[in-house]
């Protein structure tokens, strides 16, 4: 029994959805049992170790004389003094160790919660709308098409003036057109949905499934690890307490994390519950031509689109076995760093590897996921290959009502004609692209050939020659591309470099001149209103140009998924940098980046755009050390700098933002100044956290009563001082950027 076989219906996804929170609830009832038990513990010794001062300092004052008792107190003094740094010992290794990752443990466990919950939901997502939702759009214009097609036949037969009947006709033709290609793209839909239902209850669901049940138990003796550690170090030496950890030591190997979910599947398993698998409808054929269900028509008609659409699917067969080995590769690494980790580190400190083991988990889902779409285009691709290679290199077979009316044809209108053009070549000239070749590989319109589409345009724009008689239209200027406007052709991703909110950050290069980029991707699963918000980031870098604001290279937009196209700063992010590098930093440089997030900040305030999530996460560095202000994501501007903002603080970074728009949700130049204040703070301590000890609301608290961050110890005098400034309670009282950068450029002349 297992999770993949036992939970699939959505009966078992509530059921691991209150099983994941009452374990989260069981796991911070722990946490907060371990917490008390080392206070507890530090002030049991704290007590212990000031009785043994106390009766230290009394010892021998009266008696005169060594005594055994004396002695003996005196030793029972000191070893109770030795006592109580044991039991400090103890609380400190307490809380260093099982507590720590016991923590950790819980925050990876919320983590796994919400990616598993997000990836369920993704694939229902997905199973829905290639299954039902497209299905069901597909047969509806398959109807509206089938029934015009026959009101077209109708028409046809009805007419009884040749002019009607031509008339007609060509309508009936073009509704056959239609017909014929919209039943070949529904029987590729078919089988596309066929293929999605069979990786999604065979392949994608189990293995998502099955993937939680592996971490879940991997916790599950993470856990018991924890507590076994605990026991050991919280255990004492008495023999009437040996017992009582001993049965608990009991109770806690009793964990076995292979058969820790039996119960809970015994409870709520149940055999899978597969819904039917789409089908062709028989019955969107009773109105409509002699046609086979599920098989492609190849005839005069659809011979180019079927050529069209093979060579299409080639091309994203192509892309999609390149993704499958791209992904392939990704998995493959990640259980070799995992495996070798494994090998090298304690078992108790595998703890650490979870959050490598969801980041496999999530690989190997996005694997079966490139696997599904390959396997569909394989498929779509089988179909088309197949109907080619039966037809060879023969003609196509033509459309049997047209061939009737052929041959009713008078031979003195074929005389007339000088040999009647085939109609489904009158048909491929209505619908096909204006430039193609006609003769001897030349491109034309009514007039001279020639061998390239730019020469065929620079041709008819210097000569002004009509594009058509008919149409009357001549080509007069062009008009310019949007400069910002990239094709995905046009980049090469390399490796992702990081996440944000939207979707996944990949460094690249532009084909044309291998310009090293950040390329920002959006979530095609992301509702409309999402991505406008992904693109307001770009909207707002279009306008602006400074050495210290990260610089915009363009965006590609033409189709999923979205992309924001940075310049690649390879740096890293500014708190990174002070965390691994402030060993060798100086005041003298840091003065110089912050100088350098003051001028992009002054910049931005001149050009009335409202940061609203300055910090040392949000700024990047360059190979020169040169500090360039980031993540545009939250930004917005206003004609007189202040914007107003309500919805919650649900995205709010509440240790960096000033109190004004915390409570009344008015931003402006003077909260992105408060918020330089924090980043100076984080500056001069070299990345630590602000206000570490205190949760969102106790920090709220703090500042509405004036407590401001202490002075860091590297921090010049001087610096502090304009930290305060920018802390004023009243934005009215803070200092503009541009005051800011000049107190800065002078502090940094008079430090040596």
């Amino acid at each position: 029994m297992g999770f993949s076989s036992e939970l699939c219906s959505p009966q078992g996804h509530g059921a691991l959805q209150r099983l994941q929170e009452a374990e989260l609830r069981l796991l911070e009832g722990m946490r907060k049992w371990m917490a008390q038990r080392v206070k507890s513990d530090r002030e049991y010794a704290g007590l212990l170790h000031h009785m043994s001062v106390q009766e230290g300092g009394s010892q021998g004052r009266n008696l005169d004389h060594v005594s055994q008792i004396s002695q003996s107190w005196a030793e029972i003094t000191r070893q109770t003094e030795n006592l109580s740094r044991l039991l400090r010992q103890h609380a400190e290794d307490l809380n260093s160790g099982p507590l720590s990752k016991l923590s950790i443990l819980i925050r990876e466990r919320q983590q796994l919660r919400k990616s598993y919950s997000e990836q369920w939901q993704q694939l229902q997502q997905d199973l829905t709308k290639t299954h039902n939702l497209d299905i069901e759009k597909l047969k509806s214009q398959y109807r509206v098409l089938a029934r015009d097609s026959a009101h077209a036949k109708r028409k046809y037969q009805e007419a009884s003036k040749d002019k009607d009947r031509d008339k007609a006709k060509d309508k009936y033709v073009r509704s056959l057109w239609k017909l014929y290609a919209h039943h070949n793209r529904y029987v590729l839909g078919i089988r596309a949905a066929q293929l999605h239902h069979q990786h999604h209850h065979q392949l994608l669901l189990p293995g998502l499934l099955q993937s939680l049940q592996d971490l879940h138990q991997e916790m599950a003796l993470i856990l018991r690890e924890i507590l076994q550690e605990y026991i050991e170090i919280s255990s004492l030496v008495q023999d009437e307490v040996v017992t009582i950890h001993q049965e608990i030591a009991a109770a806690a190997a009793c964990i076995n994390p292979y058969t820790e979910y039996e119960g809970f599947l015994q409870q709520y398993g149940s055999p899978p519950n597969t819904p039917p698998c789409v089908t062709f409808d028989d019955t969107l054929l009773e109105e409509g031509e002699q046609l086979e269900p599920g098989e492609l028509q190849l005839n005069e008609l659809t011979i180019e689109s079927v050529q069209h659409a093979l060579t299409s699917v080639n091309e994203e067969m192509t892309t999609a076995t390149e993704m499958v080995m791209t992904r392939q590769q990704v998995v493959t690494q990640m259980q070799r760093e995992i495996q070798r980790e494994e090998e090298s580190i304690h078992p108790r400190e595998r703890v650490q590897l979870l959050g490598k083991r969801q980041a496999l988990q999530e690989a190997l889902q996005d694997f079966q996921m490139a696997l599904c779409s390959q396997a569909k285009l394989k498929a779509q691709q089988e179909l088309l290959q197949s109907k080619l290679e039966q037809l060879g290199p023969g003609e196509p077979p033509p459309v049997l009502v047209l061939q009737d009316d052929q041959h009713s044809t008078s031979s003195t209108e074929q005389e007339r004609e000088g040999g009647r053009t085939p109609t489904l070549e009158i048909l491929k000239n209505h619908i096909s692209g204006i430039f193609r070749p006609k003769f001897s590989n030349l491109y034309r319109l009514e007039g001279d050939g020639f061998p390239s589409i730019p020469l065929l345009i620079d041709h008819l724009l210097r000569s002004q020659q009509p594009l058509t008689k008919k149409s009357g239209i001549s080509l007069n200027k062009a008009i310019p591309k949007d400069k910002w406007a990239l094709n995905h052709e046009d980049l090469v991703l390399g490796e992702r470099i990081g996440r944000g909110n939207f979707g996944e950050v990949f460094s690249g290069r532009l084909r044309a001149d291998n310009t090293l980029v950040a390329v920002k991707s959006c979530r095609e699963t992301l509702p409309p209103d999402l991505k406008a918000k992904f693109l307001q980031e770009a909207r707002i870098l279009k306008q602006y140009s400074h050495p210290n604001i990260v610089r915009l290279i363009g965006v590609c937009t033409q189709k999923q998924p979205i992309y924001i196209v940075m310049e690649l700063v390879q740096g890293g992010d500014f708190l990174t940098f002070l965390r691994t590098e402030g060993a060798r930093l100086r005041v003298k440089l840091l003065l110089q980046m912050v100088g350098d997030a003051a001028a992009g900040m002054e910049y931005l305030e001149s050009k009335h755009c409202i940061h609203r999530d300055l910090a040392a996460r949000n700024c990047l560095v360059t190979e020169k050390n040169v500090l360039k202000i980031s993540d545009f994501g939250m930004s917005r501007e206003g004609a007189d700098g202040i914007y107003a903002a309500s919805g919650g603080l649900r995205q709010v970074p509440v240790k960096w933002t000033a109190p004004e728009a915390l409570n009344y949700g008015r931003y402006s130049s003077e909260s992105d100044v408060w918020s330089f204040g924090i980043l100076l703070w984080e500056t001069f301590s070299l990345g630590a956290s602000p206000y570490s000890n205190l949760s969102n609301q106790q920090t709220r608290e703090l500042v509405e009563k004036g407590g401001r961050l202490p002075c860091p110890d590297l921090c010049p005098d001087a610096v502090f001082r304009l930290m305060e400034q920018c802390w004023a309670y009243d934005p009215g009282q803070r200092p503009n950027f541009s005051a800011i950068h000049q107190e800065l450029q002078a502090i940094r002349k008079r430090h040596r």
